[in-house]
């Protein structure tokens, strides 16, 4: 029976094409950062998703926290940039392929999600989708390959609170042993005034676990999935802590039009 793989679709665009050199760049982000808290013990986290030369060092600050949670899966949610479809797509394959090999799919998690909230399958919204594709080369950088993933891409006319329920049933039934990624990017192409104007709504947001600044003005690309979360943190009663923001101007030097990024950690 052949194996049903999610291809890599940005491997060589958004990150190195190359596992080693993908190791180089968090080796040298972590290098430069030095110790960091390793007392927390996530049970989700948010990520930009941006090429990794502009956020993966935001990135990294999110993905390094995981294995501290020891994790059997990673759910990975995601806003759709390519193609429009109505509700939530699962990644129904088998495997998923990353740089430093293939990730299993956890397939039953994903059976049993369908069953709670009707997922369809959009094929072509995973082919090419970067918001979600480029958590997993960090998942199996950080993992060894030893941790399944499931990935969810939502399309239109999907609701904070169906997210948030999706969130809430990983947290609460599956307890422990399924860990969250929320991908976002932040506000688009102002200059970085503007944008750490709009950013810090995003950014109390989290922190404050206050939907209402997250819903204006803050302008993140996936404002859906970052509501979701904040919604279920305060129904379960957990913590929020912002770990990093930046924007493509520190990269670049083009403060004229810049994208902002955050990670943060929910525990």
């Amino acid at each position: 029976m052949a194996i049903n793989i999610r291809k890599a679709g940005v491997r060589g665009r958004f990150y190195p094409y190359e596992a080693a050199d993908i190791e180089k760049m968090i080796e040298e982000w972590n290098s430069a950062d030095g110790d960091y808290d390793k007392t927390i013990v996530p049970k989700a986290v948010v990520s930009p998703h941006a090429g990794y030369i502009y956020s993966g060092y935001t990135a990294n600050k999110a993905h390094r926290l995981l294995p501290l949670a020891d994790f059997d899966t990673i759910v990975v949610i995601g806003p759709s940039h390519h193609v429009g479809f109505r509700g939530i797509s699962g990644s129904f394959f088998d495997k998923y392929e990353t740089p430093f090999g293939l990730l299993d799919i956890d397939t039953d998690l994903l059976d049993s999600l369908h069953k709670h909230y009707n997922f369809t399958f959009e094929e072509k919204a995973h082919y090419l989708e970067h918001s979600t594709e480029t958590q997993m080369p960090f998942i199996a950088y950080y993992h060894d390959l030893n941790v399944k993933v499931v990935e969810l891409i939502y399309g239109l006319g999907v609701s904070y609170v169906e997210i948030s329920r999706i969130i809430r049933h990983l947290l609460v039934v599956r307890k422990e042993k399924v860990g969250i990624v929320i991908s976002t990017d932040l506000s688009h192409f102002h200059n970085e005034v503007t944008a750490k104007g709009l950013d810090s709504a995003c950014i109390k947001g989290v922190e404050n676990k206050d939907i209402r600044l997250v819903q204006l003005p803050c302008e993140a690309c996936g404002k859906v999935g970052l509501m979701g979360l904040i919604k279920a943190v305060n129904e379960l009663d957990l913590e929020t802590k912002v770990l990093s923001y930046t924007n493509s101007g520190d990269i670049t030097g083009d403060y004229d039009s810049v994208v902002g990024y955050m990670s943060a950690v929910v525990y």
